[in-house]
């Protein structure tokens, strides 16, 4: 079994309701950490695409649904 050190957000906070971040095998995977066996998995380009239009703003219109 392989150990995987996720990194929280810096933005989280010191709940359990916070976006986690780890590379694995060249893959950048994603989770939130109340849903942990939930995985995002993505290559290291298509998430700095994705950062790179998060703080671009990109995002700000779309509204999370339960």
């Amino acid at each position: 079994m392989t150990y995987t050190e996720w990194q929280k957000s810096s933005f989280s906070g010191s709940g359990n309701d916070c976006v986690e971040v780890c590379t694995t095998n060249g893959a950048v995977e994603l989770r939130e950490s109340d849903e942990g066996h939930l995985i995002l998995r993505t290559t290291p380009t298509t998430f700095a695409t994705f950062l790179q239009a998060a703080k671009a703003g990109e995002f700000h219109h779309v509204i999370a649904t339960s």
